[in-house]
Formats: C-alpha cells, structure tokens, sequence
C-alpha cells in the first residue's frame, strides 16, 4: 500500500496556475493588496456570505491581529477551550492577555456553554470557542452570555471554512471570526487566512495593523505587523475556489464510506452531522473506547502507522499540558477534553482519497475489535 497521510493539499492543475499568475509578471505587482488579494477578497466575500473581510498571510495571524485590534485591557481574561491548535491559545497571550479554559462537551467537542458563566470575572473580556472539526459551536446560549455579561466575541472558525449554519454563512456569527487558509484546510491559499467581522469600521484598523500600522505615506498609527498575503497565494486562491464544491463532494463521500464501515462498531464513536449545518468534511474523528472496542487509541494509531497510514492525535495533548502552560494551568480541571484527547483520532481525510484506501484504514481498525 502506497503512504496515506492524514490530510493532501488540494491544487489545481499546473496550467491553470500558471495561468493565473501570468499577469502577476506583466503587473510586477507580488504583494502590498495587489490585484490577486483584492480579487479573492471580493470573491471570498460573497462565497462566505458575510459583510466583511480582511485578508492575512495566515491564520495566526489573522487571530492575533484581530485580538490586538479590539485593544482589550493588558491582563484582561479570555475564555476559551484547550482542546483546539496552540494558535487559539498563543494568540491570546502573545496579546498581554490569560486564556481561562473551560471545558468542552462530549457530544461535538465544542465549548461546554454551561460552564461559561462561572469562569467569567469581572477581568473578563471576551469569549474565543472554537467549531471543532467542522462542528458549529452553540451560538445562540454563546451570544446570550456575551450581550448579558458584555464581552466580545471572536470565533476560532479555521475548522469551518464555507459552512453554513441555519442558512447562514458561519463567519457572520460573534463579533468576528477566523478562518485559516492552510495547506492542509479544506480551502487552501498554501499559507493564508481571514477575519469576517460584522462592524465595517473595524476594517481599516485590521488593514492597518497587518502592514505595520501604516495609515499613509507619514504616519503610523499602531504597533502593527506583517501580515499581507501576497499575490502568488491569492492566485492560489482563486484557482482553489474554482473547484471547492466538487472538492467538498469528494470529501462527502469519503466521509459516507467511513461511516458506513464504522458506525456500528462498539467502542468507536464517530463525529454526528446535524441537519441545520452544512457541512466542509474537513476531518474525520473518531473517539476509541478501550474498554469497549478492545485496544486505546495509540494502538490503533500505531497499527495504522505500521502500514504507513498516517493518522492524527488532533488534538493531543491538551494545550494546557503544553510545556509552556502546564506550570500554569491543570488539565484535569477540564476533565471532558482531557479525556477526548486521549482518546481521539483524526483518520486520513482528503478530497483524492480513494474509497478503496478508505476500506483498507478500515479494515486495519476493525481487525483490531475485540
């Protein structure tokens, strides 16, 4: 069997590409918001359906900028999950400010809505949830403790890209969300990201912070970065955006075979779409009960490894368990995403996955059943 890795960049082909940059030679024009960027800007905009949106060289960036732009109080508390990438929890602080984690729920792995309230202080700025793997956290009990308590709110949506919840485009949601561009997202512009946010006149503030604060030719007027994505991963980015529904479809289907073989094995319990999203498929997890399927997690992990099909821990470990948190913070305070964690697995899910590599991932995990 040929290698499988977790996840493969989707890309056009090479002509068309070359196609598309051909103009970047003619115009000199590779970075600064040139006419790629504001292209797939414009596009972007009306794909996600939302009112605004900023453009960043990556997500990361796109978070930590859109955090600095709000000018919370240094010290202020953000409430957020620690089961999500590092980037949600180094945004925060890289911004003066203290990540509080609250513990997710054990049905979609999202924020648990119930505990907010009791993390909330009177330090308290902002919420930050995370649509894990694709699921849309609870935004109506989310913006219900936001405008009683008066905190922000800034959606990590790098799982969430094109979704759409109750009819509405996700980036809509909060007072702005996240979106990343990745090599490994179900959109790719190879590096990139986005801020969709609701009020227009927070657009010049991002636009500024992300090229050094510059207001014009004389004046800057923040401390602000680098963060302009350039003309070759815009160009990328409209190629990519061509082909997203029929890549979205592939993914579907990938996602139906692995349901079908999976979802009646005990001790396996597989992510459940609902009927009011639509979905990306960006990720296919699954949660391995040891006590009832037979074997943990890593030993299924290592089995697929063996056969040079590479999964992932995703996501493991807990941040809070990060060498640069864990003096700080105790994992066992969120004991749901402590035990999610370590039992959690993301199989191979990509648009050029072929059902036949799909039936072999499972037939190595269900060789494995007790």
């Amino acid at each position: 069997m040929d290698k499988i890795l977790v996840t493969r960049s989707s890309m056009p082909s090479l002509d068309e590409y070359i196609e598309e940059i051909k103009d970047i030679w003619e115009s000199h024009h590779l970075t600064n918001m040139g006419p790629k960027h504001n292209q797939l800007l414009a596009k972007l905009k009306e794909y996600l359906d939302v009112p605004n949106i900023e453009l960043f060289t990556n997500g990361h960036m796109a978070l930590e900028l859109c955090i600095q732009a709000f000018d919370f109080m240094k010290g202020g508390e953000m409430i957020t999950t620690p089961f999500t990438f590092s980037s949600t929890t180094h945004a925060i602080v890289r911004n003066g400010l203290k990540p509080v984690f609250c513990d997710i729920n054990q049905e979609d792995y999202t924020i648990d809505v119930n505990k907010i309230e009791k993390l909330i202080t009177n330090n308290t700025v902002a919420i930050i949830p995370v649509h894990v793997y694709g699921n849309i956290c609870n935004i109506e009990e989310i913006d219900r403790i936001a405008k009683k308590y008066n905190l922000k709110v800034i959606y990590d949506a790098a799982h969430a890209f094109g979704e759409r919840y109750k009819g509405q485009g996700v980036g809509n949601f909060g007072d702005a969300s996240m979106f990343s561009f990745h090599a490994t997202k179900v959109f790719n512009t190879i590096e990139g990201g986005a801020i969709a946010f609701n009020d227009g006149k927070f657009q010049k503030t991002l636009y500024n912070l992300k090229n050094f604060g510059i207001k014009n030719e004389e004046e800057v007027v923040y401390i602000g970065s680098n963060a302009k994505m350039n003309e070759f991963c815009a160009a990328m980015g409209i190629c990519n955006l061509r082909h997203l529904s029929e890549e979205i479809g592939k993914r579907r289907l990938v996602y139906n075979k692995y349901v079908e073989r999976l979802e009646k094995v005990k001790g396996i319990k597989l992510n459940r779409l609902r009927g009011d999203v639509e979905y990306n498929f960006a990720y296919f997890p699954i949660v391995v009960n040891s006590s009832e399927f037979g074997v943990d997690r890593n030993k299924v992990f290592d089995e697929l490894k063996k056969c040079d099909i590479h999964s992932r821990k995703y996501f493991y470990p807990l941040i809070s368990d990060y060498e640069c948190y864990k003096v700080e913070y105790n994992s066992n305070e969120t004991p749901i995403a402590k035990k999610i964690s370590n039992e959690v697995l993301t199989l191979p899910m990509y648009a050029d996955l072929q059902l036949d590599s799909v039936d072999k991932i499972c037939d190595i995990i269900l060789s494995l059943e007790k």
